[in-house]
C-alpha cells in the first residue's frame, strides 16, 4: 500500500476484542509494508554493523605498515557508507509509509463507525474522547506500526553482531553478548509505572479536551449568563492537572532513558579496561580492540530502539484501547437480514404500545423529556444511548414500520425509510444549498420545506449577512454548528433539512421549541400540510402544535396510557392536562378533588371557562 493508493477502498473488520490484538490487526495487515521496512532496516543496521570491521582491519594495517590492506579497509568502508545511505533513505520512506497508512486505516475506521452511530455516537462515548481518539491517538497506533519494523531490525542486527562478535574475539565478544540481553531488558521493571502515568496523563488531557469542547459549544450561552471566567477557571485548572501528570509521566521516561546511557556506559568501559589489558598482555590485536570496541559503541544505537518500542508500545496500547470502545460500538444488537426495497406503513413500537399510522400527524407528549429523546432514538432503530440500557435494549423488541422489524433491514434502507430529528440538531459549515443538498425522495423542493419550516426571516437575514452572495441567501455560508444564527433560526433551518429528505416516516424532538409562539403555530401547520399523507411523530408538550396533529398519544413511565386528539385529552386525561399546561401538584389535586379542596367544575373557574383558555395558560 503506498501513501498515493490512500484512501483505502475497504479498510477492514478490524479485531476489536482488546488493544493489543487490535495493534496486531493493523501490522497483519500491513506485512507487506513491515517487510519491506524490515529488508531496508536490516540493510542499514548491518551496513552500520560492517563498520567496526572495516576499522579494525585500517587500525591494523596501518599498525603493520601494509598499504594493501589500508586501501582495501577504505574500499570497504566506501562501500559500506553508500549501503548505510540508501537503506536509512528507504527505511525512512518505507516506515513514514506505514505510519501514514495505518493512521489513515484507523481514521477510515473511525469514519465510518462514526456515519453507521450517527448522534448516538457522542452519548455514549464522550466527545473529548472521540477527539482524542482520532486526532492524538491515531498518531500514536501510526507510531507503533511504524516503530515495529525499526525495532525488527535492529533486534536482527543485534543478534547478528553478538554472534559475530563471540565468533570472531571470544575474550571479549562473550563478555559483549552477555550484557546485550541485560542492557535490552533493563528497563523493563520501570515500564508499568510509565504506562500508568501516560495513560494518567493521556485520560487528564482527554477531560480537559472535553472541558474545552463543551465551553466552545456553549460559549454565546455563557456569555449571556456571564459565566466566561467560571468555566475558564475550570479549564485552568484542568490544564494544570494535565501539566503535573505530564512531568510525573516525562520524569519517568527521563529515568529509563538514564538507565538506557547508565548501563551501556559501564560496559563499554569495562570493555576498555579489559581490552587494554589483554591487548597489553599481547593476548589481542590493537586493531581486534578496536573492532569490539567499536562495535560495542554502534550497538548502542540499534539498542535505543528497545526504549522506542516500549514507548510506542505504551503509549499506542491504550490509545489502541480507546480505539477499539468506539469501533466495538454497534447500532443494534440484531443484525439486518432483510434485503429489499424501503419498508413502508404504521410506524409500531411494541415496547411502549405506540403507533404511529401510516399518513398521519401524530404528536407525543411525554412527561419526561429525557424519555421522549429515548423514545425518538428507538422509533428511528437507533440503539440505547446510555450503557445502562444497552441489555435492556438488546431484549426488546424492534420497533416495526409496516410490520418490518427496523433492526432486522440494512443501516442505509433503515435510515431512508425513518429520519429522527434530535431536538439540538447540528448544521454543518457550508453554504445554505449545501445544507440542503441531502439525499431525499426528490418530491420536496427546498423552497418548500423552507416556507413550511417558517424560515422566510432567516433567508432575509442570510441575504444580508454577506456581500459576496450577491443577495441570495443560498448562496451564504452558515458557520459552524450555526453558531452566527439564533436558536431558533438554527432549528428552523435543521427543520427545513428534514423535511426536504422526504422519509416515509419522520420523527421530530421538539421541533418547535426554540421559537415564539406566533412562529410555533405556523410551523406547525407547515408541518402539517407538507408532511400530508406521510407518516409524522412529533415529540412536544406545546398546545399549538399538539392541536395540529391528526393525534396525540400520551405516554407515561415507558407505557402509551391515552390517545385521543389534543382538546378531548385535555378534557378527560389528568396526566395530560398536567404536562400540557404545567400544573403544580396541588391544582392537579383540586382539580382531581383530592385533599380538603373539593374539585370545582370547569364552568365554576373563571380562569378556566374554556379550552381555549386552558390553551393561553400553557
Amino acid at each position: 500500500m503506498q501513501i498515493r493508493d490512500l484512501p483505502y477502498s475497504d479498510p477492514g473488520d478490524p479485531d476489536v476484542r482488546s488493544g493489543p490484538r487490535f495493534l496486531f490487526w493493523l501490522g497483519r495487515n500491513q506485512l507487506g509494508g513491515q517487510l519491506k521496512s524490515l529488508s531496508w532496516g536490516l540493510l542499514h543496521q548491518l551496513g552500520i554493523a560492517g563498520l567496526p570491521v572495516t576499522v579494525g582491519l585500517a587500525v591494523q594495517a596501518v599498525i603493520d605498515r601494509s598499504g594493501g590492506r589500508l586501501a582495501l579497509a577504505g574500499g570497504l568502508i566506501v562501500a559500506l557508507g553508500v549501503l548505510i545511505a540508501v537503506g536509512g533513505t528507504m527505511l525512512h520512506r518505507t516506515a513514514v509509509t506505514n505510519w501514514i497508512t495505518a493512521a489513515a486505516r484507523v481514521q477510515q475506521l473511525l469514519a465510518r463507525k462514526t456515519a453507521e452511530l450517527g448522534s448516538a455516537l457522542t452519548r455514549r462515548v464522550a466527545a473529548g474522547e472521540v477527539v482524542a481518539v482520532s486526532t492524538g491517538d491515531v498518531e500514536k497506533i501510526g507510531w507503533f506500526v511504524e516503530a515495529l519494523s525499526r525495532f525488527a531490525a535492529a533486534a536482527t542486527a543485534l543478534v547478528v553482531i553478538c554472534v559475530g562478535l563471540a565468533i570472531y574475539l571470544p575474550s571479549l565478544g562473550l563478555m559483549v553478548a552477555l550484557a546485550m540481553p541485560v542492557l535490552a531488558l533493563a528497563v523493563l521493571p520501570l515500564l508499568p509505572r510509565a504506562t500508568r502515568r501516560a495513560d494518567e496523563q493521556r485520560e487528564k488531557a482527554g477531560k480537559a479536551t472535553e472541558l474545552a469542547s463543551d465551553t466552545v459549544a456553549g460559549l454565546r450561552v455563557l456569555r449571556g449568563i456571564g459565566g466566561e471566567e467560571l468555566f475558564l477557571g475550570r479549564y485552568r485548572r484542568a490544564s494544570q492537572e494535565v501539566r503535573r501528570a505530564a512531568v510525573r509521566s516525562a520524569r519517568m521516561w527521563a529515568l529509563i532513558s538514564a538507565v538506557q546511557v547508565l548501563l551501556p556506559g559501564i560496559l563499554l568501559i569495562s570493555l576498555v579496561w579489559y581490552g587494554a589489558t589483554l591487548a597489553r598482555d599481547g593476548r589481542i590485536d590493537v586493531g581486534q580492540l578496536v573492532t569490539v570496541y567499536s562495535a560495542a559503541t554502534l550497538m548502542l544505537f540499534p539498542l535505543r530502539h528497545f526504549e522506542e518500542i516500549a514507548m510506542a508500545y505504551s503509549f499506542s496500547r491504550p490509545s489502541a484501547q480507546r480505539a477499539v470502545r468506539v469501533l466495538s460500538l454497534h447500532r443494534s444488537a440484531q443484525e439486518a437480514t432483510v434485503e429489499g426495497v424501503t419498508p413502508t406503513g404504521d410506524l409500531y413500537d411494541p415496547a411502549t404500545g405506540l403507533m404511529a399510522p401510516r399518513g398521519q400527524f401524530t404528536a407525543v407528549v411525554c412527561g419526561d423529556p429525557d424519555e421522549a429523546g429515548r423514545l425518538a432514538d428507538r422509533l428511528g432503530g437507533h440503539a440505547e444511548t446510555g450503557e445502562e440500557d444497552e441489555k435492556a435494549a438488546a431484549a426488546a423488541p424492534s420497533v416495526l414500520l409496516g410490520g418490518v422489524a427496523l433492526d432486522e433491514v440494512p443501516l442505509d434502507t433503515a435510515r431512508a425509510a425513518v429520519l429522527v430529528q434530535d431536538k439540538d440538531p447540528v448544521l454543518l459549515s457550508g453554504t445554505l444549498r449545501e445544507l440542503l443538498d441531502v439525499p431525499s425522495s426528490g418530491l420536496v423542493t427546498a423552497d418548500a420545506a423552507l416556507e413550511a419550516a417558517q424560515c422566510g426571516d432567516v433567508l432575509s437575514a442570510l441575504a444580508q449577512a454577506s456581500a459576496d452572495n450577491y443577495g441570495d441567501p443560498m448562496r451564504t455560508r452558515i458557520t459552524e454548528r450555526g453558531r452566527s444564527l439564533s436558536g431558533g433560526q438554527r432549528q428552523r433551518l435543521a427543520l427545513a433539512r428534514s423535511l426536504v429528505t422526504d422519509p416515509e416516516a419522520l420523527v421530530l424532538d421538539e421541533p418547535t421549541s426554540a421559537v415564539d409562539s406566533h412562529t410555533e403555530a405556523r410551523v406547525a401547520a407547515g408541518i402539517a400540510k407538507l408532511r400530508q399523507g406521510r407518516t409524522t411523530v412529533a415529540f412536544a408538550s406545546s398546545p399549538l402544535l399538539l392541536d395540529a396533529a391528526d393525534r396525540v398519544v400520551l405516554v407515561h413511565e415507558g407505557t402509551v396510557v391515552a390517545v385521543g386528539n389534543h382538546r378531548d385529552l385535555l378534557r378527560t386525561e389528568p396526566r395530560y392536562r398536567a404536562v400540557v399546561t404545567r400544573e403544580t401538584d396541588d391544582e392537579a389535586a383540586a382539580a382531581n378533588g383530592v385533599g380538603d379542596v373539593p374539585a370545582p367544575k370547569i364552568d365554576d373557574v373563571p380562569a378556566m371557562k374554556s379550552i381555549e383558555e386552558i390553551e393561553e395558560r400553557a
